[in-house]
């Protein structure tokens, strides 16, 4: 994590006996290297039109002013 980065930061507790710094590091080690192939691996689903987007008209195109219409062309 970078150290201007707006992501709060992992925070770790111990509730219960009292670890040697060699195994926090050990620990924070597997826990990071998991979390990094996960996060390389993830893929967000891709979003599909809904019936409703599909049934939608498009927008009409402008029209064309400089084209002249019926028997008042000149």
């Amino acid at each position: 994590m970078s150290a201007g980065s707006d992501a709060p930061r992992p925070r770790v507790e111990v509730v219960r006996g009292a670890p040697t710094e060699e195994e926090l590091a050990a620990l924070l080690a597997v826990v990071g290297e998991e979390y990094t192939r996960e996060a390389e691996e993830a893929v967000a689903d891709e979003t599909r039109p809904s019936a409703w987007q599909l049934t939608q008209r498009r927008l009409r195109t402008p029209l064309r002013r400089d084209l002249a219409w019926g028997r008042f062309a000149r």
